[in-house]
């Protein structure tokens, strides 16, 4: 059974350039300074800074990929709802980000936008929400 009841068409990603520069290892600030539009690589400059306790960047962080998601996501025909399945691998910088805006957002007290991310989180897709621990 799908989770999409509305059938709104799923929005799809194209590959990510960025993605394959930190799968060889290449260093996420180095990747994101060379693909600033990429949101795998503000997903990974997040999620590393929220790792080390870096709260307000990591915070940053996200915001700068989830808004550079958003573009993305705009430019390939998504309006605003609508999935954006985690099985499709370029979706995946969208939904790190996200998951990551949400935690950040929860770590300085904003609530309201911690509750927000979060359920576009799940909107978005189930299956992110729970690869990503949300």
């Amino acid at each position: 059974m799908s989770d999409n009841l509305l059938g709104i068409p799923e929005t799809k990603l194209p590959e990510d350039p960025a993605a394959a520069r930190l799968e060889a290892g290449v260093a996420a600030d180095q990747v994101a300074a060379a693909y600033p539009a990429s949101p795998i690589a503000w997903a990974t400059l997040a999620e590393d800074a929220l790792e080390d306790g870096r709260t307000i960047e990591g915070y940053a962080f996200a915001r700068t990929g989830y808004h550079r998601a958003l573009d993305a996501l705009r430019r390939n025909g998504w309006r605003g709802q609508g999935p954006v399945p985690w099985e499709h691998e370029p979706n995946r910088g969208f939904l790190r980000a996200l998951a990551a805006l949400s935690r950040a957002a929860g770590a300085i007290g904003e609530t309201d936008e911690e509750r927000r991310c979060a359920d576009f989180l799940r909107d978005s897709s189930t299956t992110g929400a729970r690869e990503l621990g949300l």
